[in-house]
């Protein structure tokens, strides 16, 4: 069965966008290049309804392999799982409006649409300007950063990919609050800090502008909000053990 969030099935079903066929045969320009993939493709497309945007995912026969899913899933029904998953949890992140897919002439296709973060803005754009923020404010924003991956950690999840552009902001009267995107890589934390030091190394190597001490103020907060064992000093240590290894050369 298909899934449609209600509140905006009554938007939807306004412009008779209700329904996955509905869906499947609007005619959008796609905001980046198609994913082509082993014989598949998945294209990402902006929709606005009455004032309202969101984003259109549309795959056909897009698969990625898990070990509970060694047949194979498309990364649509991936995503969408992981949404559900971070709302049943309370972890801050995007929002699916539809989901459904349906099996075509021997093809597997799937949409999710998604609610714009309209008034949000990915870390990796307050990143040009942060030497001109005030000390204040950034340590506003790397707290809130270090309490959003707390969270999620704290949840034995790992994002998987876990880059600036995938953390967004919101400011409110002064306050900062995270949320995050692109899921479709989450899964469970099968191997403790050594899962952990993943999203963590991926992090804090795309905030390299951040100083010495902002990125120990961050993993200290994390840690704190985390629940992880250690202190700043050993985490600092595995981050960069982390990146020596990523940098040997692969021989095979």
């Amino acid at each position: 069965m298909d899934f449609v969030d209600p509140g905006c099935r009554a938007l939807l079903s306004k412009h008779g966008l209700d329904e996955f066929d509905a869906l499947w045969r609007l005619e959008l320009t796609a905001v980046d290049e198609p994913n082509v993939e082993n014989g598949g493709w998945s294209s990402v497309c902006q929709l606005e309804l009455d004032g309202s945007r969101f984003f259109l995912k549309r795959q056909v026969n897009f698969f990625t392999r898990t070990l509970h899913r060694p047949l194979g899933e498309t990364t649509a029904a991936r995503e969408f799982r992981n949404i559900r998953r971070y709302q049943r949890l309370g972890i801050p992140a995007l929002d699916a409006v539809f989901y459904g897919e349906r099996k075509v002439a021997g093809e597997l296709r799937a949409i999710l649409l998604t609610r714009a973060l309209d008034g949000w803005l990915p870390l990796l754009d307050l990143l040009p300007e942060w030497g001109r923020r005030p000390p204040d404010e950034r340590q506003r924003i790397i707290a809130a950063c270090a309490d959003l991956v707390g969270r999620l950690h704290a949840a034995r999840l790992k994002h998987g990919c876990l880059y600036t552009k995938h953390l967004f902001l919101h400011e409110q009267s002064g306050e900062w609050q995270g949320c995050l995107i692109d899921l479709e890589k989450t899964r469970r934390n099968l191997w403790g800090w050594r899962d952990t030091v993943r999203d963590i190394e991926t992090f804090l190597r795309s905030v390299a502008i951040w100083s010495e001490e902002e990125q120990r103020l961050f993993l200290d907060r994390y840690l704190r909000v985390s629940g992880t064992p250690g202190s700043v000093e050993l985490w600092l240590k595995r981050v960069v053990s982390r990146r020596k290894y990523k940098r040997k050369p692969n021989w095979s």
